[in-house]
């Protein structure tokens, strides 16, 4: 059993190219977790609307319960913007997860998400200041962003995600009621959590990753923090 052991502890885990470990449990945990949690609110404000109300993000409502920046990315305005945004988590999640690790890959989503609500403060002026934003659309733009970093740090063919990235750019400006604030927001946080994350050096990673992590937060409540001020 001694030999076992330390035949054990002799056998270096084995890691991605960005450092996050390979273990026997693969699945995308925390990519299946976001969308259940997405199913699961878009049939509670079914059955209770009020959910909604307490959850929904508005620039109004921001100041008062900064949560509802993050809680409105969990929130759909209908059945096709649901899928949409399932789907395209979907497509990219796994592959970040797995490269990045499942904390990095929180982060990176929910900071997205936070990026894309501080955005919508920032940009959109007084005359929305009162309309609702709802939706994963800016932490999927992270994820876009990011992933286009991660490929191009691993030597992949980065330039099919460049284009979707273009296209749903342009489309935020030309369908009305899309909230291309968000989607940009989203697009450069994801972009400079995804650098980080795929350039830091091996012996940095992880101080390096959270030092960043909390930087980019600081940023994020330092321009909300002035726009409501």
């Amino acid at each position: 059993m001694d030999c076992v052991r330390e035949e054990a502890r002799a056998v270096r885990p084995r890691t991605t190219v960005l450092g996050a470990r390979v273990g026997p449990d693969n699945r995308p945990v925390v990519t299946i977790t976001i969308i259940a949690i997405c199913v699961v609110l878009f049939v509670a404000d079914y059955v209770s609307p009020t959910l909604r109300m307490r959850l929904i993000f508005a620039p109004v409502l921001g100041e008062v319960e900064p949560y509802r920046m993050i809680t409105t990315a969990f929130l759909h305005a209908g059945i096709v913007h649901l899928l949409f945004n399932m789907y395209a988590l979907w497509i990219v999640g796994p592959f970040l997860e797995q490269m990045l690790g499942r904390w990095r890959f929180i982060a990176l989503y929910l900071l997205s998400a936070f990026g894309g609500s501080v955005a919508v403060i920032a940009l959109a002026g007084d005359q929305v200041w009162n309309i609702p934003t709802v939706g994963a659309s800016g932490a999927v733009f992270g994820l876009f962003a990011a992933i286009a970093v991660v490929l191009r740090r691993t030597g992949r063919e980065a330039r099919q995600i460049l284009v979707v990235i273009a296209i749903n750019v342009v489309i935020g400006f030309v369908i009305p009621g899309i909230s291309w604030q968000a989607h940009l927001g989203g697009l450069l946080t994801g972009a400079a959590l995804g650098a980080l994350f795929a350039y830091l050096p091996k012996k940095e990673r992880t101080r390096g990753a959270i030092a960043g992590v909390a930087l980019v937060a600081a940023i994020l409540i330092g321009i909300t923090m002035a726009v409501y001020a």
